[in-house]
């Protein structure tokens, strides 16, 4: 990651919350290379359409509006494997709201948002987009909406090879979730499929906020070192201070979902009108990416001449 700006530099581009350096979406990869290129990138997610259509648009313009570089969407399935029980029941309001894949891309089509757009869903879906002839239908489809890569935590390196050729096809990134326990030859393998970034699990087991930042997060980090992909820690980020936390450590960018999903959840309980929650929203989004930028600014200089 080219870090060319210091930590003061990269508080002036925070003041607002927005960072005038963040590229603008463009449906392409390079538009998610360009987000981690001015340092840490602040990536939140959310399950589009929780609790329905209309809501959902209005909190993913929100954490924009709050400073997302990167903002990744979820896709709902019915197994979401990987989740744990605060976004597996944003899922499923999603899917009762009447979240479908063709619903997906015409909500990505209507985002007002200048930040890249990643997919994280299920392979399933993929592959059975257009009649279950493999993953090109959905790329290319998911392209021409304006996505820019996926995260598919179902699909093993080993038979990623066709989604990886649609992927390049059409200029688009495929993003690997790396674990603590994940081995030597099996992140070789995952380094060889991925681009964009290394989506770096900071703990075992599912998603969810966590009160701490696990001890596994400054090893993972160390073995992927020599990786020539931007690196960004998610699993249990909550709070800025944690998000600085991690960015000391040497992370390229946070990601966190359960925080801001928690959010929505707890405003749709409450039946508080969008525009609340929206602001809620926007506010923990601010709080996280100050904290990256905080985080940028701690690290310990390099000296002259060398790079970290």
């Amino acid at each position: 990651m080219a870090d060319d700006l210091s930590g003061d530099d990269r508080r002036s581009d925070d003041r607002d919350g927005r960072d005038d350096n963040r590229p603008v979406a463009d449906g392409s990869g390079d538009a998610v290379a360009a987000a981690f290129a001015h340092g840490p990138a602040f990536v939140p997610y959310l399950a589009v359409g929780d609790p329905d259509y209309e809501s959902s648009l209005a909190y993913v313009e929100a954490l924009a509006e709050g400073g997302a570089d990167v903002i990744e969407l979820g896709l709902p399935f019915s197994e979401p494997i990987a989740e744990g029980p605060t976004i597996q029941n944003a899922v499923a309001r999603a899917l009762a709201s009447g979240m479908t894949p063709t619903r997906f891309f015409e909500f990505v089509e209507e985002l007002d948002v200048d930040v890249p757009l990643v997919c994280m869903t299920y392979y399933n879906l993929i592959y059975q987009y257009g009649g279950g002839g493999g993953p090109r239908d959905f790329v290319e489809k998911a392209a021409s909406v304006g996505i820019s890569g996926f995260v598919v935590p179902d699909l093993p390196a080993e038979e990623a090879g066709p989604l990886r050729e649609a992927c390049d096809e059409f200029g688009l990134h495929l993003i690997s979730i790396v674990a603590p326990t994940t081995d030597e030859d099996r992140l070789e393998r995952l380094v060889e499929v991925s681009s964009g970034y290394l989506y770096v699990q900071a703990r075992l087991g599912v998603t969810g906020a966590s009160s701490s930042v696990s001890d596994h997060t400054g090893e993972s980090l160390a073995r992927l070192s020599d990786v020539d992909l931007p690196k960004a820690v998610g699993f249990g980020i909550s709070s800025g201070e944690q998000a600085a936390t991690i960015v000391e450590a040497g992370a390229d960018g946070i990601i966190v979902g359960s925080a801001l999903v928690d959010i929505v959840a707890e405003g749709h309980e409450r039946g508080e009108p969008t525009e609340e929650t929206a602001a809620r929203l926007e506010t923990k989004a601010r709080e996280l990416k100050r904290g990256t930028v905080d985080g940028y600014g701690r690290r310990t200089p390099t000296p002259e001449g060398t790079s970290d």
